[in-house]
């Protein structure tokens, strides 16, 4: 990883980014990032058998692997390279995660794991550190294993938020993009859904249905009086990137 900003970002990333808005409740940031793992990413993983090796890249305070224990997935391994968020996954209990550089560690794991994930970690690369990125992952995968990521997605309402949300982000894509990059790395069986949405209480709940079904019904006509369909296009503010090596 050779911008050299970087060192000043993801030092305490955890204060100053991914659990800004989280400091005086840690416990809730790990709670809502698991429940939203266990609608989103827990769904598409293989879940008859729950010996698999899965790695997590830039796993954060460690919430998807606590979210994957909890579902009995037994063997697992997250890896993040700020000391703060590998502290606070310790102090959570979540012993699994280990600091480590991502490329430096998928160079020494060839063909050792059965599911690779990241969670809003693609897009903070550039385009090349991203491509030799999922080149290593393809090779730290066995046969027919699985890499699976989330990131923003560009042809969301209001994409901004979430893309141009963090300083760090490199790079962005939308459903198109996200299956030429995986095509392109010679994986298989690439698909790309849309991410889980939903705010806390039922009525709250029911009115942000209402207006995400206004909101993408209007994106829809816009798609169609421009000439193109809809069929193709994810509108949710995450994409989640499915692959298997062949």
């Amino acid at each position: 990883m050779g911008l050299s900003y970087r060192k000043y970002f993801y030092e305490d990333y955890f204060d100053r980014q991914s659990g800004r808005n989280y400091k005086d409740d840690v416990n809730r940031k790990f709670l809502d990032e698991q429940y939203q793992f266990q609608k989103e990413v827990i769904p598409y993983l293989p879940a008859k058998n729950k010996e698999i090796e899965i790695l997590d890249l830039g796993c954060g305070i460690g919430s998807l692997i606590e979210a994957c224990k909890k579902k009995g997935y037994k063997n697992l391994i997250g890896i993040d390279i700020s000391d703060q968020q590998v502290e606070i996954a310790h102090q959570l209990n979540v012993h699994e995660v280990i600091k480590a550089d991502i490329f430096d560690y998928l160079k020494k794991h060839e063909s050792a794991f059965d599911v690779i994930s990241g969670m809003d970690i693609i897009e903070h690369f550039t385009k090349d550190e991203l491509v030799d990125l999922v080149q290593l992952i393809k090779k730290a995968l066995r046969k027919g294993g699985m890499a699976i990521f989330r990131t923003p997605n560009m042809d969301a309402p209001m994409a901004s938020v979430f893309a141009m949300g963090d300083f760090t982000h490199e790079n962005f894509l939308n459903k198109n993009a996200a299956e030429q990059l995986m095509l392109s790395l010679d994986f298989k069986n690439v698909e790309v859904f849309p991410s889980y949405m939903y705010v806390k209480g039922a009525l709250k709940n029911l009115v942000r249905k209402l207006l995400w079904f206004r909101k993408s019904s209007s994106v829809k006509l816009i798609l169609f009086a421009s000439g193109r369909s809809s069929k193709h296009v994810v509108l949710t503010p995450n994409l989640i990137i499915r692959a298997q090596k062949k």
